[in-house]
């Protein structure tokens, strides 16, 4: 089982930081200790070789007598020696007289200079061998000096990687802290959402100051609660709505059977049955709406094809009877992407409400309102609607009081699934300004060609 701080979203964090940091570091401490040790031994042995190169030189130009004690050139090359071919030590430094030979390194004619390193009884030193001249029996000589500290132990490499793992460390800590002051408002914003429950959806989450993610976040979940909240005032709403638009047809019908029963004798079974029906479709009609509602924009409708509107129109015409008539000016090559049947549900919708509400003739238009919206009007030479009431009439069961004496058979639901066809579709529907009457317009993105 992960431990406990794995097991949070600040400690994943730190133990990613921590890791990326280890993993940067790490390298970088190495490649830092390999050059750092390269410069120090060229710099050694740039030393040893510019004295070497000097006593070669003195020595070819019979400067430097043999048997003296050889001058030091740099105090930090210290020890120097002229050995002869055969192995004897020519000359020497007093740093040098009483050693063994340094090296038994001997450069040839082709490669007269040489850097080496050796160990001594008492030292390690870094030392130059330069072949006097090209004859066979030159003199070799050698110029060193002790090795570094720094490149005799691994001083270096200890601190390097001390100082590596406490940046590591301070990595790990500072993630820690910033992501625990970063991750603060979340906590919040989770302790105020579960204070949060379904009869209750007023509250809001803190909103941090700023625009960064979190700050979206709490506004992303505030939106959310909004639309939950509406939501769900919506569907109080809508039930007990629902609960009285279906009461009414079925207190009626239930006041009719119950007087037929008290007084068969004096009632008139035609009459009965065709009231019972006329209630009966009323009810059918209100619950197919509510279940067109209740699949509109859900996984039962998904089969989308392309839909021109202005045939839509044509054959919408064509099989209506309607009592007024329906002027068209409709625009070819309106393409959009939907529902065919849900689309032409909105069709008949506007056009049943535009024929009860106009009092000589209805207008449809479909052109191209912009290079990429498809428009659908409806207009009818009735009523009205003040600017106040027109975002109103999409809500359900909602009817004007002007035109409650006219809307006999509606269910009070069309203009409802029209919005709600409108925004499955990715579209709208709205009332629109006109000279005299109501005009619906009914916008949709265009089908990609």
């Amino acid at each position: 089982m992960a431990p406990w701080w794995a097991r949070s979203l600040r400690g994943r964090v730190t133990l990613i930081a921590t890791a990326v940091a280890a993993l940067v570091l790490i390298p970088v401490g190495i490649a830092g200790v390999l050059v750092t040790r390269s410069v120090i031994n060229a710099s050694v042995f740039s030393e040893t070789r510019d004295t070497a190169e000097r006593i070669a030189y003195e020595m070819r130009g019979g400067a430097l007598p043999m048997g003296a004690a050889i001058p030091v050139p740099r105090p930090t090359v210290d020890l120097i020696q002229v050995v002869g071919p055969d192995g004897q030590i020519l000359g020497s430094s007093d740093a040098a007289r009483t050693l063994p030979p340094l090296s038994d390194v001997r450069p040839t004619a082709k490669n007269r200079v040489v850097n080496t390193t050796s160990c001594l009884p008492t030292e390690c030193v870094h030392l130059t061998a330069v072949r006097v001249s090209m004859f066979a029996d030159s003199p070799i000589v050698y110029a060193g000096r002790s090795t570094p500290e720094v490149l005799a132990s691994r001083t270096l490499e200890v601190i390097v990687f001390a100082e590596v793992a406490m940046l590591i460390g301070l990595t790990a800590w500072a993630t820690w802290l910033v992501t625990g002051r970063a991750l603060r408002p979340v906590a919040t914003m989770r302790a105020e959402l579960d204070a949060v429950h379904a009869g209750d959806l007023s509250n809001r989450v803190t909103q941090p100051q700023g625009d960064d993610e979190v700050a979206q976040l709490a506004r992303s979940v505030n939106g959310t609660l909004a639309r939950l909240e509406r939501s769900a005032e919506q569907q109080r709403q809508f039930a007990s709505d629902a609960s009285h638009e279906l009461r009414t047809p079925i207190a009626g019908l239930r006041a009719q059977l119950e007087s037929a029963q008290l007084y068969p004798d004096d009632t008139d079974m035609r009459a009965l049955v065709h009231s019972a029906l006329r209630d009966t479709d009323r009810l059918e009609a209100i619950i197919t709406d509510l279940l067109l509602l209740a699949r509109i924009g859900s996984r039962v409708d998904v089969v989308r094809e392309r839909v021109d509107l202005a045939d839509l129109v044509r054959k919408e015409l064509a099989v209506r009877s309607d009592k007024l008539p329906v002027r068209v000016d409709l625009a070819d090559g309106v393409v959009v992407e939907g529902v065919r049947l849900q689309l032409a549900r909105v069709l008949t919708n506007l056009l049943d409400n535009a024929q009860r509400h106009a009092e000589h003739t209805v207008c449809v238009t479909v052109a191209v309102e912009e290079p990429d919206t498809g428009m659908l009007a409806v207009e009818n030479d009735g009523m009205e609607i003040a600017e106040s009431d027109r975002e109103r009439i999409f809500e359900r069961f909602t009817r004007l009081d002007a035109a409650r004496s006219r809307d006999s058979g509606g269910t009070g639901l069309g203009l409802a699934i029209a919005r709600d066809v409108a925004m499955a579709h990715r579209g709208e529907i709205r009332v629109d300004d006109c000279r005299g009457g109501a005009r619906f317009v009914l916008r949709l993105p265009l089908a990609n060609q």
